[in-house]
């Protein structure tokens, strides 16, 4: 029996047009952020692997451990969109700040939970530029649990 199929794209490549759409996304939303007590205000846009576009931007509170970052904030929104199905395909992570930008920590892992290892995650570097990584590797010992429940 022989197979027609189609070869499938690599599923975390982007092209530079969908890499620099999520950027401008990303930064766009970083206006409405909520950042009265930093001022540093951070946007995030997300490519699920069903080709939406959801964002998010941070939220501070007064008491600083209850502010919401930008990269929560979307997948959050993509959640309550979406489902808990939901897969990032990539993400862009932009400040107002023009300075460096990694996700943290706990941004780390909470990408990871949505993501394969391959997914594409950019940040914007101290000189302006954009980094690209894999979440795999800003995050190479993940905290992982079952999902069989979804």
């Amino acid at each position: 029996m022989s197979s027609h199929a189609q070869p499938q794209p690599d599923p975390a490549s982007i092209s530079l047009a969908q890499a620099a759409d999520l950027q401008q996304r990303a930064i766009a939303v970083a206006h409405h952020a909520y950042a009265p007590y930093s001022n540093f205000r951070v946007g995030a846009a997300l490519l699920l692997t069903d080709g939406n576009i959801i964002t998010g931007c941070n939220v501070e509170n007064a008491s600083y451990r209850l502010t919401v970052c930008a990269e929560q904030a979307a997948i959050a929104a993509a959640v309550s969109l979406h489902g808990p199905r939901i897969r990032i395909r990539a993400i862009a992570v932009a400040n107002l700040n023009h300075t460096a930008s990694q996700p943290c920590g706990a941004c780390r892992q909470t990408i990871h939970e949505f993501s394969a290892p391959d997914t594409i995650v950019y940040f914007p570097t101290a000189n302006d530029a954009i980094a690209e990584s894999t979440i795999a590797s800003l995050l190479p010992a993940a905290f992982l649990l079952p999902t069989e429940n979804l």
